[in-house]
């Protein structure tokens, strides 16, 4: 685990010193001092600065900047600076940009506008990765490195064409193979030559110029995702492997953008060749702090629960949104120890030093314009710097147990998404967040664990819209059921198999006999026709009826037992929810898309039939959290709200020590409002070194 090797929670963030005459590098060594910046990103966007043409290579800013550094004592996550090409690679070499899905070619400009399959940019910018691993391998700053930056984009060109060709010669060997999967006797699309096929796009079977989702051919469209996706990483693979031919131990990464779900890469794919997790994270105006700490717990899902590395966040305002508000007072620290709460043993920014001029240039920084220490995002981001000194080294490795896990499937989100019905209200991270929100309100932890994550340990799973289901995974569900799980499954699972065809024979499919229900038809009102979930009687807490809607099915249970029933419609009267006994364990179905306060209902009930508890109970907009190392818990209690909190620790709790303040703390504490504590016990309770000890056993046996 690459942050266990760290010296404390790293802090710093990108660092643009080409941007800038020497004698501002001269203060913003200064200025870091004052921060307490010990890690800064070097070299994301200097390709045409570092390589004026195709055989001159420039790297003495490079030098100049490296050596500076390291006499601070400030190490260095180093770009691969391939993440802008330059502008006379597009100039003599056209094949290097991207054409986008409507066809149009682009030209220079901009960023994240390279093919992935273009010869010349995997020439160059393997090259390039390759060139500075032996100019810096010897490097003392050098701790890491950072290849291109937010891989993302798609592109259609006729390079990724013959791409996508020998892809599909792979995944499928035969044509015949491939029109089976794709289903081409519909609308004649038989394919008789590998050159028949072109990629899709609005020039072929896309249904909408404006967007790649809408579709004719759900499975040609999803091979798509699948090989874009591998495309991208293979370039990734390409720098990597350049890198660890000159210097077998680098620790190499990439940053994952849009908050962890970006749509067209699978991360969890993309997870298994970084050598660690980084996160950028920038949240949106109405992102809630439960949907915060989902992309958290995503990211530290990504590798088994290791921790992660915040690689970009933001001290202040944005600049891309219509309207960009300042951060105030207080959040970024709040913010911060949120990702540092969920498993992140770095806090670093975009930017250090706010830019001049582009696009970037009202972007917040550590370093505003006014170019000095004086200023109250400054003096915040240096409360950060010191608190996270004075941690030191005590969280670094410290992992998060949980008993609870949500299944996320990025080609699951993509043939969800593709599918030409049965409602456009159907988002699948929506309703990947309210499961998560039901455990995050309560405290309880849960881990997001892809469709290749090992089931045991865990006592509840949780995969809501599991449409698409992987070969083998049904078997995998059903024994993890049989040897006392609980499950619990959705409207709009089972329905196809991983090229996105219905698996006959009635819904859910492969899941229809372990759920013990068969869905004969799933209805897709209209939003002024929203339904109602009727319980059949009490359930824990839940009990009453509540609002739902999307999709609700019209369930028949074969072995099932119902628990609530639809109120209204053709369908008053048949199972909302439904619960199957399988062998020890069960398997629960909730046939529509209920309100928030069901399923919480709903969670909060299977979480104390199987003994699991909260983290800790606090009042509402108060988050508790654990991490845990060897020997010791990290308690940490975040007040998300604008009220102070009283939290109450527990009567037998024992005594805290605040790691940030140094106070004790017994019975209770009050929480301000927008305050962060650190909290570790003076002296750990049996129970609590029992369940620790349970976690350690669960996490050594899934390895």
């Amino acid at each position: 685990m690459f942050t266990k090797s760290l010296p404390k929670i790293m802090y710093g963030g990108d660092y643009n010193p080409e941007q800038w005459p020497r004698e501002i590098w001269d203060e913003d060594m200064r200025l870091f001092q004052l921060a307490g910046v010990d890690i800064v990103t070097l070299n994301v966007f200097s390709w045409a600065l570092n390589q004026p043409d195709e055989h001159t290579y420039c790297f003495e800013w490079l030098d100049e900047m490296m050596d500076r550094l390291h006499e601070q004592g400030i190490k260095v996550c180093l770009g691969t600076s391939t993440a802008a090409h330059p502008a006379w690679m597009a100039t003599r070499y056209p094949d290097v940009t991207l054409v986008e899905h409507d066809g149009r070619k682009r030209k220079f400009g901009r960023r994240h506008n390279s093919c992935p399959n273009s010869p010349t940019f995997r020439l160059y910018s393997e090259r390039m990765a390759r060139k500075l691993a032996e100019r810096y391998k010897d490097h003392p700053a050098l701790l890491l490195w950072h290849v291109n930056n937010e891989y993302g984009l798609r592109c259609y060109c006729n390079n990724c064409e013959k791409a996508f060709r020998v892809w599909l010669r792979n995944r499928y060997g035969t044509l015949e193979k491939l029109n089976s999967a794709w289903y081409t006797r519909f609308w004649g699309h038989t394919f008789y030559d590998w050159n028949e096929i072109v990629l899709p796009s609005a020039l072929s079977e896309h249904m909408s110029s404006s967007s790649p989702d809408a579709t004719a051919f759900q499975g040609i469209s999803l091979d798509y995702d699948r090989f874009n996706s591998d495309a991208i990483l293979s370039c990734y693979k390409l720098e990597r492997d350049a890198i660890k031919s000159v210097m077998p131990n680098a620790v190499v990464t990439t940053n994952f953008q849009s908050n962890g779900t970006y749509k067209p890469l699978d991360y969890f794919k993309w997870a298994k060749e970084l050598d660690v997790i980084a996160l950028d994270m920038y949240p949106a105006d109405d992102m809630t702090p439960g949907r915060m700490a989902m992309r958290y717990d995503l990211m530290r899902g990504l590798k088994g629960g290791d921790p992660f590395m915040l690689m970009e966040s933001c001290p202040t305002q944005l600049n891309w949104r219509p309207r960009n508000a300042v951060k105030r007072p207080g959040v970024n620290r709040l913010w911060s120890y949120h990702a540092v709460a969920r498993g992140a043993d770095a806090v670093m920014y975009f930017q250090l030093r706010r830019s001049l001029g582009a696009f970037e240039k009202f972007h917040g920084a550590m370093i505003d314009h006014a170019g000095h220490e004086h200023t109250r995002v400054f003096r915040e981001c240096a409360q950060i710097g010191k608190e996270l000194r004075k941690l030191n080294d005590s969280l670094l490795g410290a992992r998060s147990p949980a008993r609870a896990a949500i299944v996320f499937d990025w080609e699951n989100w993509w043939a969800i998404e593709h599918s030409s019905g049965l409602t456009v209200d159907l988002r699948y991270v929506a309703e990947i967040e309210k499961y998560y929100e039901a455990f995050y309100s309560r405290n309880i932890p849960v881990d997001m664990i892809g469709v290749e994550t090992d089931l045991e340990g865990y006592d509840i799973v949780v995969a809501p819209v599991l449409y698409m289901v992987h070969p083998g995974y049904a078997a995998r569900l059903e024994t993890f059921v049989e040897r006392g799980g609980t499950l619990v499954s959705t409207t709009f699972s089972g329905i196809v198999n991983e090229n996105d065809l219905v698996t006959p024979g009635g819904y859910p499919g492969e899941l229809r006999e372990l759920l013990g229900v068969w869905v004969e038809e799933i209805d897709a009102p209209m939003e002024h026709q929203r339904n109602r979930v009727m319980m059949s009687g009490p359930l824990g807490e839940l009990d009453g009826s509540y609002d739902c809607g999307v999709l609700c099915d019209v369930v028949h249970v074969e072995g099932a037992e119902a628990f609530a029933v639809f109120e209204r419609d053709f369908y008053q009267g048949f199972p909302a929810l439904t619960r199957n006994r399988r062998g020890s364990g069960e398997a629960w179905y909730v046939a529509t898309s209920p309100e928030q306060a069901m399923l919480s209902g709903l969670i909060g009930h299977l979480c104390e039939s199987r003994g699991i508890r909260p983290v800790l109970a606090t009042p509402a907009g108060v988050e508790a959290a654990v991490r845990v190392s060897d020997s010791q818990s990290y308690l940490f209690l975040l007040n998300h709200t604008e009220a102070d909190a009283e939290v109450q620790l527990g009567s037998d709790s024992g005594a805290y020590i605040d790691l940030l303040s140094g106070e004790s703390h017994e019975g209770s504490l009050s929480l301000q409002a927008q305050d962060v504590r650190i909290l570790t016990r003076v002296d750990s309770p049996s129970n609590l070194m029992e369940e620790l000890n349970q976690w350690k056993t669960m996490q050594e046996t899934r390895r």
